[in-house]
């Protein structure tokens, strides 16, 4: 809300010199481009066959780990405890946040022109930040009950209780949905009637707000400021947290800490993993597009394959849990009756 204050106190009110605008469509924000052109990834078309099939088989890996996870986790009931519950959300975060943007970026591998609709921009634009600003508020909710479980082992299950989880997560989703209004405010109602390329794989709010036939130089500073609150804020709150857990494991037995140590590091690794892209994208001036293009790639595809694959590889619980669910849903004879089937239907 403070953010929308000072758009309103200072937007601009003339139109940047060489994009004038009659004042009549200024007023009633009608918008000339129906459709935004997206210049994807790269312009060899030798290279885009290659990196449809290892995108595909990324966005595949992150889907399959993440449901697996999700699975797990509601399956064992050894899992249903607070820290469960939240990695449970955060893959299911992570699913949603990979299905907005990947499927479009790797059918256009295959596409010449590329293009999405002016709404359905927006509506990109909105789930992005709606469930990117979500899960940074996500992964300080784990960082505070991984702390709570360290430092404060004997209240864990007091102070982590059932309606305590809920809450956490309704307040993800609360602060995701004002996060995602406050930046698409800015957008709604910029009007359009220029040059409609956006230099990416998706429709990145910054590109598309300096596509607008007004200067945009306040609405794109605020919009930064906006990211840029949340995600150092953030950030802030998890270096305190894990601050505080190391100055405990130190404090304490190497061998009553060895799992808290294990697992202090999956949660600062996936940490690094989301904000180091976030805030290099949002604070660093002197990068060029084809860098901001890897970072997002990295953002979008590396990070949500690797949290499952970290918190999988580094907790025995979780991969005990997923041995005991293989060894029940994939038996040797239901493997071999489904493969039967399979070669029965595909026979016929």
């Amino acid at each position: 809300m403070f953010c929308i204050f000072i758009y309103i106190l200072f937007s601009p009110t003339q139109v940047s010199e060489g994009k004038s605008l009659p004042k009549s469509m200024y007023e009633t924000n009608h918008s000339l481009v129906t459709e935004f052109a997206l210049l994807g990834l790269c312009s060899s078309k030798e290279l885009q066959p290659f990196l449809f099939a290892i995108f595909l088989l990324l966005y595949t890996g992150i889907l399959l780990g993440n449901f697996l996870i999700i699975l797990t986790v509601t399956s064992d009931p050894h899992l249903h405890t607070p820290m469960y519950f939240l990695l449970a959300n955060l893959s299911f975060t992570d699913m949603c946040l990979v299905s907005l943007t990947n499927p479009k970026m790797i059918s256009d591998l295959l596409k010449e022109h590329k293009t999405i609709s002016f709404k359905g921009c927006l509506a990109q634009i909105f789930f992005l930040h709606l469930f990117g600003g979500g899960e940074m508020v996500l992964l300080v909710s784990m960082a505070y009950d991984l702390y709570v479980a360290i430092c404060k082992p004997l209240h864990y299950m007091t102070i982590m209780s059932h309606h305590v989880c809920i809450m956490l997560v309704i307040i993800e989703w609360c602060i995701g949905l004002i996060h995602t209004l406050n930046q698409l405010a800015f957008t709604v109602n910029l009007p359009f009637c220029g040059p409609n390329h956006v230099d990416c794989f998706c429709c990145d709010l910054r590109l598309v707000t300096k596509l607008a036939c007004i200067d945009t130089y306040v609405i794109s500073l605020v919009v930064a400021v906006n990211s840029g609150f949340l995600s150092m804020g953030s950030f802030v709150l998890l270096v305190i947290s894990y601050t505080m857990i190391l100055i405990t494991v130190r404090e304490r037995s190497s061998a009553s800490m060895a799992k808290a140590h294990s697992m202090l590091t999956a949660h600062i690794m996936v940490v690094m993993l989301f904000f180091g892209p976030c805030i290099f994208i949002s604070a660093w001036p002197f990068r060029s597009n084809s860098v901001d293009k890897v970072l997002a790639v990295f953002y979008a595809i590396c990070t949500p394959f690797l949290n499952p694959v970290i918190y999988t590889l580094r907790n025995k619980e979780v991969k005990a849990a997923m041995s005991k669910l293989k060894s029940t849903y994939l038996k040797p004879s239901q493997v071999s009756a489904v493969l039967r089937n399979i070669l029965f239907l595909g026979i016929n």
